[in-house]
């Protein structure tokens, strides 16, 4: 990621592609940073104007913030320091989903449409057992110091799935998580003291007041948790269309970046963009 953009406050992003018309802006997974979106950013912007970014805390946004950390004031930056005062379509994936979503609850009329791939974060309903054994592996690994074991828990939960073996998934799909999941631990390892800013009342209780169209994306061999926080988001949101892939668990946008960009196409023209 050379020739890294920054805003005054240190949120790192990229935008490219052609002016005219919302820009799409991607928010990536907890997993992740901006580069989950590599497979997918030629394509896009050779079509589309284009943002990505890393939410602070994660890729090449490693400062620690003055107050609260606050993901839905990174994405609000970046679109200040690049001058976007209209309506954008937000891409989030599973984290970045809940980003998303919580994002058009607070300013609505910066929010063109949402497409939620994974949808995670605060968007996830309740605790379901599969979750809650991957909580108890991470926080393990990382009371003892074992930044190894605490990436390969999330490769193992939220890239394999726990549905597959590490064998049935592209390896390179795991490398670049791991680089990713490493990184963000390294970045906030002293961070214990940083306070996370908490939406009040939270995006679940406020579903039904999303004015954006909203594509909701499932892999079927996610966690359970995912599947709730989906049929949530399919019962609650006012204007919602939901797809589901097979052959995917929490990352569909690295496991098939073909197939989501084509899905991702489809759904900006269905709204006229």
């Amino acid at each position: 990621m050379a020739l890294t953009s920054r805003t005054p406050t240190g949120i790192a992003y990229d935008r490219a592609g052609p002016a005219g018309g919302p820009p799409v802006v991607l928010i990536h997974a907890g997993v992740a940073d901006r580069r989950m979106w590599d497979p997918l950013w030629p394509e896009l912007t050779a079509e589309r104007d284009a943002i990505r970014l890393d939410l602070r805390g994660f890729g090449d946004s490693g400062d620690r913030p003055a107050g609260a950390l606050s993901p839905v004031g990174d994405v609000l930056d970046v679109l200040a320091a690049l001058g976007v005062t209209g309506p954008s379509h937000l891409v989030g994936a599973s984290y970045g989903a809940g980003v998303a979503v919580e994002l058009a609850l607070a300013e609505p009329s910066s929010v063109a449409s949402l497409l939620l791939a994974a949808p995670g974060g605060s968007l996830i309903p309740e605790l379901t057992p599969d979750l809650r054994t991957f909580v108890e592996a991470e926080r393990a690994a990382l009371t003892r110091g074992d930044l190894t074991a605490a990436v390969e828990a999330n490769i193992a939960w939220w890239v394999e799935g726990p549905q597959r073996r590490g064998d049935e998934v592209d390896p390179a799909v795991r490398d670049l998580v791991r680089l990713m999941q490493r990184r963000a631990f390294e970045l906030t390892a002293d961070w214990d003291d940083v306070e996370a800013a908490e939406a009040d009342p939270p995006a679940l209780d406020r579903l039904g007041e999303l004015r954006a169209p909203t594509l909701v994306l499932l892999g079927a061999l996610d966690l359970r948790a995912i599947h709730a926080a989906a049929a949530r988001l399919t019962a609650d949101v006012p204007d919602v269309r939901r797809v589901d892939w097979p052959d995917v668990a929490h990352l569909p946008s690295l496991e098939r970046p073909s197939d989501f960009h084509a899905l991702l196409r489809d759904w900006l023209a269905s709204r006229g963009a």
